[in-house]
Formats: C-alpha cells, sequence, structure tokens
C-alpha cells in the first residue's frame, strides 16, 4: 500500500529516517562515498521539509519512501530509498509510477550517483533520458534523468 506521509509527526518521521540510514549507507558504499550528504539530514531536517513524502507498507512496515518537490508541471523526485530487506521486489518502480500518476502532464527530474547502476537502471526503464553529468564537491560523480509529458497526443 502506497499512502502518503504526514512528516510532521515525529514517529513517522523517525521510520522515514531510519529507511533513509539504512538505504543510503548501500547507496554509499555504492559510490564509494566517504561523507554522503543524504546520511546527515537528521529527523528534524526532515520534519521541516516542504517536500511531500510517500511510503510504500509492505506487512505494516515502512519498506520505501519517495520524496519529492510537486510544483504545477514539474515534479522533481528528491529522494528514492528501499529498505534493504524489500530489495528486487518491484517496489521502488511501483513508487515511481505512483509518483508519475498524479500528474500526467509533469515533467520529472531525478539524480543520482553515475555509478548507481540499480537506480540508473530503473529510471531508463521507465523511459527516463540523461540530461546532466557534474561531480560533487563530495566526490560522487552524478547524472540528472528527465521525462517528459506522459500526456497520450490525441490521433
Amino acid at each position: 500500500m502506497i499512502k502518503r506521509i504526514d512528516v510532521t509527526q515525529h514517529t513517522l518521521a523517525e521510520e522515514i529516517y531510519r529507511v533513509f540510514q539504512v538505504s543510503y549507507r548501500i547507496e554509499a558504499d555504492i559510490l564509494k562515498a566517504e561523507n554522503f550528504p543524504p546520511l546527515q539530514r537528521t529527523v528534524l531536517d526532515l520534519q521541516e521539509s516542504t517536500t511531500a513524502f510517500y511510503g510504500f507498507y509492505k506487512d505494516g512496515q515502512m519498506a520505501a519512501v519517495i520524496e519529492v518537490i510537486e510544483e504545477k508541471n514539474n515534479t522533481h523526485i528528491q529522494s528514492l530509498v528501499v529498505d534493504p530487506d524489500y530489495f528486487r521486489q518491484g517496489i521502488g518502480k511501483r513508487l515511481m509510477d505512483f509518483v508519475m500518476e498524479q500528474n500526467t502532464n509533469a515533467i520529472y527530474t531525478v539524480e543520482t550517483g553515475v555509478d548507481n547502476g540499480p537506480a540508473c537502471s530503473l529510471y531508463k526503464s521507465l523511459g527516463f533520458i540523461e540530461v546532466q553529468q557534474w561531480d560533487t564537491s563530495f566526490g560522487v560523480r552524478k547524472i540528472r534523468f528527465k521525462k517528459g509529458s506522459n500526456k497520450k497526443t490525441p490521433v
């Protein structure tokens, strides 16, 4: 089940924090990042965020979280994390599909580390195309993907 998370509720923010920590530790290892900014976010940072959070729940547990910045015709995927206990079950794809179904006219953007093969493969499989690469101050080469409108053109 996917539902919007009220991140102002401390216990829910703690659950998001837990999933972020276990998932981003693995991403940091994949990217060989020693000082990985997503791991530095606190529960309070999450609670003060103006982004929207959606959780994927399985057997009553928060298995994954997607964080988005939603504007009228542009949606940026700020974070997509899956608890390692739930890897390779299609949960990340289901969260992405859910977000993209919310606004079919939007332009979608997402960023990850170039060396994060699983994430890059997911975004490409969903029709995202690479638009930019750059080096960060924390030693990770990043990649930005973009996907245009899902709106079908009338025949």
